[in-house]
């Protein structure tokens, strides 16, 4: 349970502001149908988060538990730097796709690629050792910030204070860095 938390919760700050995040806003201003939109993301996060758990899981077995712990805890800190760079707007997606659900699941997945929160959840899986945790929290905490921009758009957007929002992001990896660089050395 520990694992699920942790995971859902850093992820469902990381995301806010992140560039999927942004996507997901430009999907629903583009196509206007939230719930496919809703549901390829579902999906493609599950694919994705869950191939970067298995590569997490596989990356525990190799390491010792004090430098797995020192590897996490490292990839932590530099995602709480990662965090305090914003995003840019990226290509918008091509509106004249007959079916929502395979282009925006294509154009989510590959956005995910080498994302914040596909780091983390890598990060995690490998720091818990948990697939099923790690992956359902990071699946769930991507759809808990995603949602709400699918379904409230731009006015969403206009209110959330996204400066603040990656500070407390950023804070929530610094502390995760510090306790698993903690546990790295403490034993």
């Amino acid at each position: 349970m520990e694992a699920f938390l942790v995971t859902f919760g850093a992820v469902a700050v990381a995301e806010i502001g992140d560039r999927t995040q942004l996507l997901a806003l430009m999907l629903a201003a583009c196509y206007r149908k939230p719930w496919p939109i809703l549901a390829c993301i579902v999906a493609a996060t599950l694919v994705n988060h869950l191939a970067a758990g298995v590569i997490g899981i596989l990356l525990a077995d190799w390491l010792t538990p004090r430098l797995l712990d020192t590897v996490v805890a490292v990839s932590l800190a530099v995602m709480a730097g990662w965090t305090l760079i914003p995003d840019k707007d990226g290509d918008r997606p091509d509106c004249s796709a007959r079916n929502v659900f395979l282009a925006t699941a294509v154009i989510f997945f590959m956005t995910e690629i080498g994302d914040k929160t596909q780091i983390v959840t890598t990060t995690l899986a490998a720091g818990f050792n948990s697939l099923i945790g790690v992956v359902a929290g990071s699946t769930l905490g991507l759809l808990a910030a995603d949602a709400p921009v699918v379904f409230l758009g731009n006015k969403l957007t206009r209110r959330l204070p996204l400066k603040t929002i990656r500070y407390v992001a950023a804070a929530t990896f610094a502390v995760l860095a510090v306790v698993f660089g903690v546990k790295a050395w403490m034993g």
